[in-house]
């Protein structure tokens, strides 16, 4: 390895316009690369395309815009999370990763050539405009974007502060197309917030995992429990989180376990080969816990989820989840740009892939009509806030599903 760094992504499923893409995780290492050459008849054939361009298309176009153009449409071509970024988009996942950027606040990924909304991140200008988990953005500013790639579509919707972007969404079961003007702005990603639901029963919620929320999650026990005393029950709410810094999800699960396979990972190089365990120490001492998931919980999140579920430490309640089982390295190129690379592939502790599978929760709660969803998780106690504490009292599935009918308002 050379001492150039290495980016490791697995949480965040696609990309947050904002811009930053995150997966189940990621760190930094380094790694040289041999010199490759290409095949004779395929640099030939490059060659030629190249050359027909230049002397033939409508509009001059630089080389250098070329031979991005065809950087990007290989990578794009492996999947939907690998990607080539540029100087800013790089500059600007970096950014993200300690918290703050500039955007509209959600996180994005590709299906299909279509740009569909994994999550807005909490308090967003997204979140506050009413974008929901399973919108497909179909038009930015007037420009149709189906087919246009997750980088070019990305940049359509970034843009500074104070400006607004109109984008056009489909969402199941409307039929006509919702329009909505949102102005961007500088999102600070504060992901960890945390309060007492009622003597004894605490609230965490993550709302995507940064190089902090280890950390914070970790102060937040101690202030619930030094102002509280014991707690009884604890629920950890990761609806809506569409992932974000491996290390950092490795460490919220740690602080809730004594032992056990936390994740695993397999793939073609030694470095996309690990296996992570839980060391001594439960932060909440044994309360029993519940963990609020649903359709918008993604890689990093549905390793926390699985990591308690499958060592027994917590019950599951809410919807299926996103089901994004890949780890995703950022490795740095020459001239401040890099490559997002599907590397491994990561494995629950019981040894399932829940790649396009998702977690089905051990208890299924009802979905939130959109007038019942909170503006402030835990707040107020929303349905799913309040099933899990239900549960929490006597785990009773019976009696959860009829404390979970939203409160007529």
């Amino acid at each position: 390895m050379n001492s150039r760094e290495r980016l490791l992504l697995a949480a965040l499923a696609g990309g947050i316009l904002g811009i930053a893409l995150v997966g189940a995780g990621f760190w930094l290492a380094g790694r040289g690369h041999a010199g490759i050459s290409l095949p004779g008849d395929d640099a030939e054939l490059l060659a030629e395309v190249l050359g027909r361009i230049r002397a033939d298309y409508v509009e001059r176009k630089d080389d250098h815009e070329l031979m991005s153009g065809a950087i990007r449409g290989m990578v794009g071509e492996l999947d939907p999370h690998s990607a080539f970024m540029d100087a800013a988009e790089f500059a600007d996942l970096r950014i993200a990763t300690e918290g703050n950027y500039s955007g509209i606040g959600v996180e994005v990924t590709l299906e299909s050539g279509a740009i569909i909304v994994i999550s807005p991140i909490d308090a967003s200008p997204a979140a506050r405009a009413g974008i929901r988990a399973g919108d497909r953005i179909v038009a930015v500013d007037g420009w149709a974007i189906e087919g246009a790639g997750l980088a070019k579509s990305v940049a359509r919707i970034r843009g500074e502060p104070g400006t607004v972007v109109n984008l056009r969404v489909n969402r199941q079961p409307i039929a006509e197309p919702l329009e909505f003007a949102i102005e961007r702005a500088v999102v600070s990603v504060h992901s960890v917030r945390y309060e007492m639901l009622e003597p004894g029963y605490g609230y965490l919620r993550i709302s995507q995992f940064s190089e902090t929320t280890g950390a914070d999650v970790g102060r937040g026990l101690a202030a619930l429990q030094q102002n509280n005393g014991k707690l009884r029950g604890m629920v950890l709410d990761l609806r809506n989180n569409p992932g974000g810094v491996l290390d950092a999800a490795v460490e919220v699960s740690d602080a809730f376990l004594e032992r056990g396979i936390i994740v695993t990972a397999e793939g073609r190089s030694p470095e996309a080969n690990f296996r992570r365990e839980a060391a001594a120490g439960d932060l909440a001492h044994g309360a029993r816990m519940a963990v609020l998931v649903n359709e918008g919980s993604a890689s990093a999140a549905e390793i926390v989820a699985s990591a308690l579920h499958d060592n027994k430490r917590a019950t599951l309640l809410g919807r299926k989840t996103f089901g994004k089982g890949s780890v995703q390295t950022v490795l740095p190129l020459t001239d401040g740009q890099a490559l997002k690379l599907t590397t491994s592939r990561y494995f629950t502790p019981s040894g399932a892939s829940i790649n396009g599978r998702g977690i089905v929760p051990d208890v299924l709660l009802p979905d939130v009509p959109p007038q019942d969803e909170p503006r402030e998780p835990g707040v107020g106690m929303d349905p799913d806030v309040r099933a899990a504490v239900a549960w929490l009292k006597d785990g009773s599935p019976s009696l959860v599903a009829a404390k979970a009918a939203p409160v007529p308002r």
